[in-house]
């Protein structure tokens, strides 16, 4: 088990973007309450993995204000075996009504899962004190809750997946982890509440959806020349960036990019012109890039003279998704399969992981370059990705599956893909896009609205305060 340190954030710095109104509710009213019920104790949040993902992402946002807002704060990474990953990435896809690798939830991935469990139950002793309330995320967390509960600390288990539907992968995923979970756990929080399974106590459960940090490098302002410039630099784009793009870190420390993204393509790259239609995500079945390429080649790139890139992180950086170098093999394997035109238009893109504020500020480049941002996901807990091009004013297309859903208001905030299966009608969605730049501009415009509105760090962290604040009675 590590942790993950994280310096505290001046909260003044939100003002500017959530208006002052707003920023005293928040920074006035909210904080000192929430920093009086926990005098003496720290908030300790435990998930998978401190790097990748949509989880960690977060902590790294909410933490740091939550922090200058003067509430102790503390974030534990834990560690574990790739058997364990396996059963929990099982967990995750059964959760999502998958069948994943095709593995089973059967004793044998109890033992490997409570293995695991129990070696970092006994590291989680030596982190907190006596009455430190602990928040476990996702399923790879479950098992430390009896641990946990027994040790005197109140306990939150927080899940940030779930399905529409319920089918018996769903109950066999709920089946495995409610036997670490009931009668261990004081508050259940879950993006939807449709995704909470029968057995969660109604008085216990809370509802809170994910948000983005506007601030950060992922979401900051960056001109349209600059990220140009940036994705020539690693290698999306053709043409010469003419020097480096001045950035800076959190801190306010300079940087610039220094590596380059992993790029399958065939010919030259996409010109700087020509409209590029973006998907960001882990290499996941679940976000469905063969899909994404297939519908591009067949229904969006002839005639239009757009370009595709499907993005994704290395994969050997994130620890805790054992698939996702098969589903890259999977994407390259199609992509060799399309004809030369359509596969002339389309890119595979890996970015480089190892300084995660300049992967940031890569995926922020991706997206403001983009003409369409897409995600076309087979299922989805909420789809950070969607919130993040949302608030950066781009028209997205995206399934109308889980919390994607709660954040588009389609024809106004974005276009939804009723089945996402349905390759024709995505492509449709694209091309109206593409075809309409008023269309674009005005869902845009109408994403960067509900975005700001809904999904920013000072309405989440108002949510989690009624949260912990039941902790306490």
């Amino acid at each position: 088990m590590q942790e993950v340190h994280l310096a505290p954030m001046d909260p003044q710095r939100l003002e500017p973007v959530i208006g002052i109104e707003r920023f005293e509710s928040f920074a006035h009213e909210l904080a000192p309450r929430m920093a009086e019920a926990f005098d003496g104790v720290a908030i300790v949040n435990v998930n998978s993995t401190p790097a990748g993902g949509g989880v960690a992402e977060m902590l790294h946002v909410l933490l740091p204000v939550t922090r200058g807002l003067g509430i102790d704060a503390r974030w534990l990474a834990i560690e574990g075996e790739p058997v364990f990953f396996a059963v929990t990435k099982r967990l995750h896809n059964f959760i999502h009504g998958a069948a994943g690798d095709g593995g089973v939830l059967d004793e044998a991935a109890h033992e490997a899962y409570v293995a695991v469990t129990h070696s970092n139950d006994a590291e989680l002793k030596g982190f907190v004190k006596p009455g430190d309330p602990i928040i476990l995320h996702d399923p790879q967390t479950a098992g430390l809750a009896e641990g946990c509960r027994r040790r005197g600390h109140p306990v939150v288990w927080r899940c940030h997946i779930g399905a529409d539907a319920a089918n018996e992968r769903t109950e066999a995923a709920w089946a495995f982890l409610r036997r670490y979970l009931e009668g261990n756990v004081d508050a259940y929080v879950f993006t939807r509440r449709e995704y909470a399974p029968d057995w969660v106590p109604a008085d216990r459960l809370f509802v809170i959806p994910p948000s983005i940090d506007p601030l950060s490098p992922k979401n900051a302002e960056l001109s349209s020349s600059d990220a140009c410039r940036i994705l020539q630099k690693i290698g999306v784009l053709d043409g010469d960036p003419q020097g480096d793009v001045a950035l800076t870190r959190p801190d306010g420390s300079p940087m610039r990019v220094r590596h380059y993204a992993d790029v399958v393509r065939t010919g030259p790259a996409t010109p700087p012109q020509s409209p590029l239609v973006v998907q960001v995500s882990r290499w996941d079945h679940l976000k469905d890039m063969v899909g994404v390429m297939q519908g591009f080649a067949d229904h969006v790139f002839d005639g239009h003279g757009a370009h595709l890139a499907l993005v994704g992180p290395v994969v050997t950086a994130v620890a805790d998704d054992p698939e996702g170098a098969e589903v890259l093999q999977e994407c390259w394997n199609h992509w060799r399969g399309l004809p030369h035109a359509a596969r002339a238009r389309i890119q595979l893109v890996c970015l480089p992981m190892g300084d995660g504020v300049e992967n940031a500020w890569l995926v922020n480049a991706l997206q403001r370059h983009a003409a369409v941002v897409v995600q076309k996901s087979l299922a989805e807990g909420f789809g950070l990705t969607v919130t993040e091009a949302m608030f950066k004013g781009r028209p997205v297309v995206a399934s109308a599956v889980g919390g994607i859903v709660d954040q588009i208001v389609d024809g106004e905030s974005g276009l939804l893909v009723r089945d996402p299966t349905d390759l024709a009608s995505f492509g449709a969605a694209v091309r109206s896009i593409l075809d309409d730049r008023d269309l674009g501009q005005r869902l845009g415009e109408g994403a960067r609205v509900r975005a700001g509105e809904l999904f920013l760090t000072d309405t989440h962290l108002a949510a989690w305060a009624e949260v912990v604040s039941s902790l306490r009675g």
